[in-house]
């Protein structure tokens, strides 16, 4: 890596799905026709990235590189590897690189091509083995495709993971852990369960304006969480971050860790995000792409990127990011790398406010959630941002 300058990783969004999950509110498209123009913007748009940070002094290899949506398994493997291959080419890959790519279990059948195009690590959308939940999640799979592509994924040289959703409405602590149980059982070596959550505008969410109850109540989410923690902590996964578990640090996702500790990443294709540089180096630019396909496409051709123009962060926004993303992981927040990065450190009478209601450890150097403290993670993040 380049002294002095972060990791960087880069994250490419492929927009297209078969069909669009109601709780979803990512940027995403159902998936139509001809593709080939969308890769040729963004292999264009990668190149002016790089140019940019040639410019900006900033330039450096990668040592992660994950593809999400969207659903990039319905990507063809030559697209995939055109990627890949064109990011090597204008960045060069750090050894030992990271390069995922989330997959749906309907595309089983072409894992082994996606991981013979340069994919190292799978990620893969379990949400259930429950056909019922399936069905209720609007997914387009059910629970044997499931478990085959399961199967398929296990028996790859690669690394990997697997997502559950858990905590909707009607679901029973029995039935939750018998779906954790089944993941263990399988082997799989990093869980990511999310807990369902409604998010405004999508089918969910109107839906629920409409009074229709999805969730378990907020008493009820934080005893499914608990149960979450103990039963694949037990199980020899346990978590790094809050909605992540890993058997060992080698099983850990390499790219997210980037978010988490505040690393660099840049943003290729629609509707995707880049964070890289910091206060001490001109600011933390903060960057996104259009979000309408077609728009993006015309914005690259027009410009060679298809980036809104670059935002610098202020230092306090930036602090503010890294106290948020920072403290998810279970390592906690590094308070001297913040002061170094931002000029800015967390509330301090706020700090140790928490600390004495137990939902905190804290010292000189590094504040971390309690057991305790994870189930309010959001809202004690907010109020350790400095005044």
């Amino acid at each position: 890596m380049t002294p002095g300058l972060a990791p960087l990783g880069l994250y490419i969004h492929w927009p297209f799905c078969a069909r669009i999950c109601p709780y979803c509110d990512f940027n995403v498209y159902r998936a139509r026709g001809e593709t080939d123009t969308l890769l040729a913007a963004m292999l264009r748009d990668l190149e002016g990235q790089a140019r940019q940070l040639e410019r900006e002094g900033m330039h450096r290899p990668l040592v992660s590189l994950h593809f999400g949506g969207g659903t990039p398994s319905l990507m063809r493997p030559d697209q995939i590897a055109a990627l890949i291959e064109a990011a090597d080419r204008w960045f060069g890959f750090e050894d030992g690189i990271e390069i995922g790519l989330e997959a749906n279990p309907k595309e089983a059948a072409g894992f082994a091509d996606i991981v013979a195009a340069g994919v190292n690590r799978l990620s893969l959308g379990v949400q259930s083995f429950d056909d019922d939940v399936l069905r209720r999640l609007g997914r387009d799979h059910d629970g044997n495709s499931a478990r085959r592509a399961l199967d398929t994924l296990l028996a790859l040289d690669v690394r990997h993971s697997a997502d559950l959703i858990y905590a909707w409405a009607g679901q029973s602590l029995d039935d939750w852990v018998a779906e954790m149980d089944a993941l263990l059982g399988a082997g799989v070596r990093h869980v990511s369960p999310y807990q369902l959550t409604i998010e405004p505008g999508t089918a969910f969410g109107k839906r629920a304006d409409r009074g229709e109850l999805l969730i378990v109540d907020e008493d009820e989410g934080a005893r499914f969480f608990e149960v979450t923690q103990s039963v694949l902590s037990d199980g020899g996964v346990p978590a790094y971050e809050i909605s992540n578990h890993a058997a060992s640090a080698s099983d850990q996702s390499r790219h997210n860790r980037l978010y988490w500790e505040g690393a660099d990443w840049l943003g290729l294709g629609p509707g995707a995000h880049g964070r890289w540089g910091e206060s001490g180096r001109g600011g933390r630019r903060a960057t996104a792409a259009l979000r309408r396909p077609a728009d993006y496409i015309a914005r690259v051709s027009l410009a060679g990127t298809g980036l809104e123009p670059i935002e610098i962060l202020s230092s306090k926004d930036e602090a503010a990011e890294r106290i948020l993303m920072g403290l998810r992981t279970m390592d906690g927040l590094d308070r001297d790398c913040l002061r170094a990065k931002t000029s800015h450190d967390i509330d301090t009478d706020t700090s140790l406010d928490f600390a004495r209601q137990g939902l905190v450890s804290l010292s000189q150097d590094r504040i971390a959630l309690t057991p305790a403290g994870r189930l309010y993670a959001d809202r004690i993040a907010q109020e350790l941002v400095p005044e």
